[in-house]
């Protein structure tokens, strides 16, 4: 396990999201009933090679990886575990020294999840998550990994109070399908689109562009008047601020992957002056695009 490959971002097919902590912090003032728990990160990391993570003062968040190909290792304290396929660890939440990591022949393909709250210490304790526990076996699971994806998906389309709180009351759900794997049942559910949908998924796919309410009210024949109306309504801000989350969301994802500049995350979300930029992301992420940089290498 040489430190020359030790590699902590960039694999091919990846999935990752931080939440905002403002956002996150605001939300739980507001509806501390609803957050008792809440997600920080989440992602998933494909033939994750050279994959590697210390955290030399453990982790404020409680830390769950699923392993459905290939192997790894995680050493958390004085003791070591392997993991192999069909394989979790649910770490708490803990000041103790810990790293993990990819097999160097067969690098794991995991889904992970971080997550915290003012509850997670008495959570820990009820469900006796220690560092002491090692792998857990499991069969594989497609019902878990359709529900992360719903989880991650929800998160992807913004940070409004019911997406948050959709994922966030989906990760009992989530983490349920792990401790007790023979007790749930996962119902097919089949969305209709509606127009707050087909805005958000228009929003998405329009990322790179600057968009009015006139357009988006365009779409569904309304005034601009009533369609900021309906998606304040559902989802808890106007719509040229949702767009903003979304942009600044997938500027994370850029910064994380270290495959552009700074400048080119701008150009490439329709900010031609890269300054302008810095600001916004600031103002919705809490730190600058430098900083997030350095402190992104750190989750996962």
């Amino acid at each position: 396990m040489s430190s020359t490959f030790r590699r902590r971002d960039g694999f091919e097919g990846e999935k990752l999201i931080s939440l905002p902590p403002g956002i996150v912090r605001d939300l739980i003032q507001k509806n501390p009933a609803l957050f008792p728990l809440y997600i920080t990160h989440i992602g998933y990391f494909p033939k994750a090679q050279f994959h590697y993570r210390e955290r030399r003062k453990g982790c404020e968040d409680n830390i769950f990886i699923y392993c459905v190909q290939g192997k790894g290792h995680f050493v958390i304290g004085e003791k070591k575990f392997d993991v192999t396929a069909n394989q979790f660890i649910l770490l708490p939440a803990t000041d103790t020294y810990m790293r993990y990591w990819a097999n160097n022949d067969d690098p794991w393909t995991i889904y992970w999840i971080h997550f915290t709250g003012e509850t997670i210490g008495s959570y820990n304790q009820s469900l006796q998550i220690t560092t002491q526990k090692g792998p857990v076996n499991i069969p594989f699971s497609k019902k878990a990994i359709e529900l992360w994806h719903q989880i991650y998906q929800s998160l992807e389309m913004g940070y409004s109070m019911e997406n948050l709180a959709n994922s966030n009351m989906s990760l009992n759900y989530f983490i349920a399908q792990f401790l007790y794997p023979d007790k749930h049942l996962y119902p097919d559910i089949v969305g209709k689109k509606d127009i707050i949908t087909e805005s958000i998924t228009y929003m998405r796919l329009h990322i790179d562009k600057k968009l009015t309410v006139e357009d988006m009210a365009n779409m569904h024949k309304l005034s601009c008047s009533h369609f900021s109306m309906l998606f304040r309504k559902a989802t808890g801000m106007p719509p040229l601020d949702y767009f903003t989350h979304l942009k600044m969301q997938k500027a994370c994802q850029l910064i994380y992957s270290n495959e552009s500049k700074i400048k080119e995350v701008a150009l490439s979300l329709g900010y031609e002056d890269p300054y302008y930029f810095s600001r916004v992301f600031r103002k919705n992420m809490g730190q600058s695009p430098e900083q997030y940089k350095l402190t992104a290498k750190k989750v996962g």
